[in-house]
């Protein structure tokens, strides 16, 4: 039996992009993938706005609290997602790393948060679909 892919998903504050990331995967993969999230300069919480989207559509981020990037997480990591985090993120050979271009729902209305959450979305999905196949 293979364990579990591990991915780990970057952003800067760990409060918005990031966590909902970590939401949809943990929702979609219905525990078959383990998710990690971080932030190179975490917030002290998350996003309002980004928890009220991610509750439109039945996931609960609320709880969630930002955690610092480590080098640890990464190596721990088969996939890393980073999402605006640049230099700040480490780089090992022979991880799977993807660079996904998102706008920051930080101080962003619910509007523009919407449209981030649903890019995010069909971005995890096709992620899982790679990762399970």
């Amino acid at each position: 039996m293979s364990k579990k892919p591990i991915v780990l998903f970057v952003c800067v504050h760990n409060a918005g992009r990031s966590q909902m990331a970590a939401g949809f995967m943990r929702e979609l993969s219905q525990g078959k993938v383990e998710v990690l999230s971080a932030g190179s300069a975490p917030k002290d919480s998350i996003n309002p706005t980004a928890v009220e989207a991610m509750l439109e559509v039945g996931i609960n981020i609320a709880d969630n609290v930002p955690k610092v990037l480590t080098s640890e997480a990464v190596q721990e990591s088969d996939a890393v997602v980073t999402m605006g985090c640049g230099d700040a993120c480490p780089f090992y050979p022979g991880k799977r790393y993807e660079d996904w271009v998102l706008d920051d729902p930080a101080g962003q209305g619910i509007e523009s948060v919407r449209v981030i959450r649903d890019d995010i979305k069909a971005r995890v999905e096709k992620l899982l679909a790679e990762l399970l196949s």
